[in-house]
């Protein structure tokens, strides 16, 4: 299995590919999992609202299905929600393929108008605060959809900028990131030279290192400070990391163990807000099932190709041939065309 489908893996097991290991525990335990779960009613509501402005919707599955999950982190002192990772998960309609393609959160782009969500509805706590969006939409870097909008705005600028249909979302805080790392005690990283990031509290000299949640927290949020400073790299520093937090859980046998699994299980639902279709134990066992269902060699991880923006230093902007041939491919259900 190579990084990239660990990597893949790691996202299945925090959309609930492992609650299924749990199906023969004590039923309480599976309630108070499910009860863990929130439903984000508020974004439901606003993509209805909006449903003329999207893209239509498949016919039956024969597109495929398409997830967009949602990474952010509402504790990172800033006052704001923004999102800091977000992919498009695609299973394909034959569910031969599965693909997951990263979009950065620094691509330049046009955000629509965006009704602001109230505070206590479906968002966890953080969502969809801070300033407020416009009457007008406007052109921004796209990680500040989510903060003007919530979960609403963020589907709504991925389909506008990609005319890819998203048929579901979840939103994981990465306070359930954090909470993750202690439950398996913690994640081995070895720096070759030291790294400080004062902007997240990331501090550490050169050599191995056991992470606890919080130092794995700040290690995977580093940017500025740390090698070329680009929301490119630090996604790369992401992927790498949930690689050895891949093969932490797997090494220690927490799949298998369910006095392990269930504080793992615990953190990630803790930290999940889904919309209304995806929003139990029961519903995220079904693409679970279907995602395990892939052949091998069926996987593929993508980053949306992307250019260094011509005005904005810092920021990027898509590139749009190569990206457009990546939004075809999912639109028509089609295998990723391949990197250049």
């Amino acid at each position: 299995m190579t990084r990239g489908q660990k990597v893949l893996w790691w996202v299945l097991l925090a959309l609930g590919i492992l609650l299924a290991i749990v199906a023969g525990t004590a039923l309480w335990a599976y309630r108070s999992l499910e009860g863990n779960i929130r439903t984000d009613h508020a974004a439901a509501r606003e993509l209805r609202e909006r449903e003329a402005q999207r893209p239509r919707a498949g016919g039956g599955g024969k597109d495929g299905r398409n997830v967009l999950v949602i990474g952010h982190d509402a504790g990172s002192g800033t006052g704001n929600a923004r999102s800091d990772t977000v992919l498009l998960l695609h299973v394909s309609a034959d569910g031969r393929r599965a693909e997951a393609v990263h979009v950065p959160r620094d691509i330049v782009v046009d955000i629509p108008a965006c009704g602001p969500e109230k505070e206590g509805e479906g968002q966890g706590e953080g969502q969809g605060e801070g300033e407020g969006q416009p009457e007008e939409g406007r052109r921004a870097q796209f990680n500040w959809a989510f903060q003007w909008g919530g979960a609403a705005c963020t589907v709504r600028t991925f389909e506008a900028l990609s005319g890819v249909r998203v048929d579901h979302h979840l939103v994981l805080g990465f306070e359930g990131f954090a909470e993750v790392v202690d439950a398996v005690g913690g994640v081995e990283v070895e720096l070759d030279r030291a790294e400080h990031d004062p902007n997240v509290g990331h501090s550490l000299p050169a050599g191995r290192h056991l992470l606890d949640g919080e130092e794995a927290l700040a290690y995977v949020r580093a940017r500025v400070h740390v090698g070329d400073g680009s929301d490119l790299n630090r996604l790369s520093r992401q992927q790498e990391f949930l690689a050895l937090l891949y093969d932490r859980i797997t090494e220690r046998g927490t799949v298998t163990n369910p006095a392990r699994l269930y504080p793992v299980l615990r953190a990630v639902t803790s930290a999940l807000t889904a919309d209304p279709g995806l929003d139990s134990l029961d519903e995220l066992r079904g693409l679970a099932e279907d995602l395990r269902a892939v052949p091998e060699g069926g996987l593929s991880f993508r980053t949306l190709p992307t250019l260094p923006h011509p005005t904005e230093p810092d920021r990027l902007t898509l590139d749009a041939a190569a990206a457009g041939r990546v939004f075809a491919a999912l639109i028509a259900d089609r295998p990723l065309p391949r990197e250049p």
